[in-house]
């Protein structure tokens, strides 16, 4: 079993890739995605994300690589990993790392996230990922005990403005903030030249999901491009 020192280390300065599909897509099978994850280490992933119960269990059984588990539940707020409950299971379901809603917003059980990472680093081996949208977020969420901070929902949560590619500003406050959390970028990095701004602002890793495991999102790109 890898401590948490060394599934930190293998994050760092490394690439971690998010399959997933939407429900209703031809790809929303948990074979699939543990196919598409199995792809992405041999391109090089050092981690991958991974969304749903099925989906962590089938890909644990396809790569060696840390797996970033969440579970997302819900239409509106809090619906990464939004209760303990989620987030137990999430771990129990062989993630190495538990990601979940790291804002500041009102959780739907009523914990705090303070609680929730606490009682995930008491009742499993599990690391946690605060997926945040501010710095305040991170902020708080590393004083909260998360092992590592994302940017997951910048211009998602209210606090920040949607940007064109990765929130460079706030991977570089976060890094001046010099948390004790590992820095993973993520949200909108569509392209190498967005992952390589990403870790010259300052991220310790660069999460891409859409631009490698979407298919359909892909082809949207490019089909409006050509008839455009």
């Amino acid at each position: 079993m890898l401590s948490k020192t060394e599934i930190l280390e293998k994050l760092r300065g490394r690439l971690v890739v998010s399959a997933q599909a939407y429900p209703g897509e031809p790809m929303r099978d948990p074979n699939t995605m543990a196919q598409v994850a199995a792809s992405a280490v041999i391109g090089g992933a050092a981690a991958v994300r991974i969304q749903g119960l099925g989906d962590i269990q089938a890909t644990r059984s396809a790569v060696e690589v840390p797996i970033i588990g969440l579970w997302k539940d819900g239409k509106d707020g809090v619906v990464i990993t939004p209760t303990f409950q989620h987030a137990y299971a999430v771990a129990l379901a062989g993630s190495h790392i538990v990601a979940l809603d790291g804002t500041r917003r009102e959780r739907p059980d009523g914990l705090s996230l303070a609680e929730t990472v606490k009682r995930l680093h008491e009742q499993t081996n599990a690391l946690v990922m605060a997926d945040c949208g501010s710095l305040d977020d991170a902020l708080a969420a590393a004083d909260c005990g998360a092992d590592i901070v994302g940017t997951t929902l910048a211009g998602y949560s209210g606090e920040r403005d949607k940007t064109d590619g990765p929130d460079l500003e706030l991977i570089s406050a976060i890094r001046e903030a010099d948390l004790p959390a590992l820095l993973v970028a993520e949200g909108r990095i569509h392209t190498p030249a967005h992952a390589a701004a990403a870790r010259e602002a300052g991220a310790d890793s660069v999460a891409v999901g859409t631009a490698i495991t979407h298919p359909a999102t892909i082809t949207s790109w490019f089909t409006e491009a050509v008839e455009d």
